[in-house]
């Protein structure tokens, strides 16, 4: 049942300023949806796996790529729809302006045309709670951060009852389209959604946008998740200070660990901002089956390089997921996992940390024991402690920039008894997640989530389920952006989650043989012994365009575009 919206902020200057901005349409979206077609491709198949996700979703695979191309299109236009919206999955900056694109793009189609935000994320679909979102309620939202019209929530629907319950109630409430806003795991369930609605000859569109400030949602099609750009903006400036700060004081080593637990895209792109002494990549260190000690021991060379020179101070950049990208932590994990779930009722009976890591220790393999002793007691206390409700190790609570200057100065101090180190290490740690997730959002956020949402209003208008918001060519100017819509079903895999074979959207990783990646490498000596720090300051949003419209490094690289 609709829900009064109850939500309240004090807006500042900023904000009042930022609310005033009318984001860059692409020329293809500019006249509204009645003068857009839908061009179709070729149809489709999913990246790997093909039998067994067209098996999955046979209602919904092999659908064509769609391009919008101008031509009349007043059909698409003539009833009046009613269109759903949920934020799925945690923030990212712009979330707002999509459905600030969504409404208007309905609005402009047919003025008598609705759209109702679900709160709470999928959980408001199933348990009917919705506000509809009028021109009026979205007017102090436009182009902000955070996701607080209409919350997010992390609710997937997936079982029998929930997709039952979600079918229900938007017949009830006759809506023609949902759209889902979110990540890897939220536009598979989105195709969930729209595979059982098929198979329930149910004609509800269902349309994913492609968010995530982890970057890890993209491939040819979908170049960029919204939210990367302002998420990397908001944590090289706080790299950046640390730098000037390293700069000036000249006798700390900070280590920062940034968010990104299944790829190292975020940390990757603040290293091209910000260019700090030693960059870790996960995917590197997966690729050449590093040992944690062998990453200590890459880490201990540098810092007793650059102490010989006199500089005992740098920056060391960290992916939040480091340890699951090393084979044998990874091994230990899940290894950790095991003997926690199947010793649990003895574990319960001991009072102390002490006495349960001497337990399991025992149960592991001599040599995931023999790492398990090696680990500092804080990390091993962790490894043990901090369990998700299905019993796993919460590898994102991990704080691996601790972990590592514990053992480095456990190293260190080996080598200056052995004469190679003759430094003095005074460390920092800091770990940036939150902090970028609800910035407000970088002019070109603003610009892409803006279209994402427009264009994904032009999909619903023309009944296109199970297909992702596309908007591409986006090193160009945003007038000159290409729209149209991916299949869901053809970034699909087959991955073993919980025990069980499902079928998921593919995360990108890193690509060891991409141009960022290449970039890295060439500049990664000079970056390490000389201090070629930037500082990029605060994200700009009024003056020269080369400033306010910069996008990422990663995007101009993956593009051919040369970088500084």
């Amino acid at each position: 049942m609709p829900t009064k919206h109850t939500a309240k902020s004090v807006c500042s200057h900023l904000q009042k300023h930022r609310c005033k901005y009318q984001p860059v349409l692409p020329n293809i979206l500019k006249k509204g949806p009645a003068a857009v077609k839908p061009k179709l491709g070729k149809a489709t198949k999913s990246v790997a796996d093909q039998a067994a996700v067209k098996r999955i979703f046979p209602n919904t695979y092999g659908l064509p790529e769609i391009t919008f191309v101008k031509g009349t299109n007043t059909a698409a236009c003539k009833k009046a729809v009613r269109v759903g919206v949920v934020l799925s999955g945690g923030q990212a900056p712009g979330g707002h302006n999509v459905i600030g694109g969504l409404l208007d793009g309905l609005k402009k189609a047919n003025a008598k045309n609705k759209l109702f935000g679900f709160l709470g994320g999928p959980s408001g679909i199933v348990e009917n709670k919705f506000i509809e979102i009028t021109p009026a309620l979205m007017k102090d939202y436009r182009n902000t951060g955070g996701f607080d019209l209409i919350q997010s929530g992390r609710t997937k629907i997936e079982t029998d009852e929930q997709l039952k319950a979600a079918k229900d109630n938007l017949l009830a409430n006759k809506m023609d389209a949902l759209v889902v806003v979110g990540g890897d795991d939220s536009n598979t369930n989105a195709c969930v959604i729209a595979e059982y609605l098929k198979q329930q000859g149910v004609d509800i569109s269902v349309i994913g946008v492609p968010k995530t400030i982890d970057g890890d949602l993209k491939n040819k099609q979908i170049e960029t998740s919204f939210g990367f750009d302002t998420a990397t903006k908001i944590y090289a400036e706080l790299v950046g200070n640390i730098e000037r700060d390293v700069n000036s004081a000249r006798k700390y080593w900070h280590f920062v660990r940034l968010m990104g637990r299944s790829a190292s895209h975020i940390t990757l792109e603040v290293a091209f901002k910000t260019h700090p002494n030693a960059v870790l990549i996960g995917e590197e260190v997966l690729a050449k089956k590093m040992t944690l000690g062998q990453v200590v021991d890459d880490l201990a060379k540098l810092i007793a390089k650059r102490a010989k020179a006199g500089k005992n101070y740098g920056v060391v950049l960290v992916p939040e997921g480091l340890i699951e990208f090393i084979p044998e932590m990874k091994e230990l994990i899940s290894a950790l996992n095991d003997s926690l779930a199947e010793n649990e009722a003895e574990l319960s009976k001991m009072n102390t940390v002490a006495e349960k890591k001497a337990f399991i220790i025992s149960k592991l393999p001599a040599k995931l024991a023999d790492l398990m002793k090696s680990l500092p007691a804080g990390i091993a206390s962790q490894l043990m402690l901090d369990r998700d409700p299905h019993g796993n190790v919460q590898v994102s609570l991990i704080e691996t920039e601790k972990l590592l200057v514990e053992m480095l100065r456990t190293k260190l101090a080996e080598m200056k008894k052995e004469g190679k180190y003759d430094g003095k290490l005074s460390a920092i740690t800091h770990f940036f997640g939150y902090e970028g997730r609800c910035g407000i959002p970088s002019t070109f956020d603003a610009n892409y989530t803006y279209a994402l949402g427009y264009n994904a209003a032009v999909l619903a208008l023309n009944k296109c389920s199970g297909y992702l918001s596309s908007v591409r060519k986006l090193t160009k100017k945003a007038q000159d952006w290409e729209c149209g819509g991916i299949p869901l079903t053809m970034m699909m895999n087959i991955e073993r989650r919980k025990g069980k074979e499902k079928p998921v959207i593919k995360k990108a990783l890193v690509e060891l043989k991409g141009e960022p990646f290449k970039h890295l490498l060439k500049n990664r000596a000079d970056w390490a012994e000389l201090d070629l720090y930037t500082f990029p300051g605060p994200i700009q949003f009024f003056g020269p365009d080369e400033v306010t419209n910069l996008t990422t490094f990663t995007l101009l690289l993956e593009q051919g575009k040369k970088v500084k």
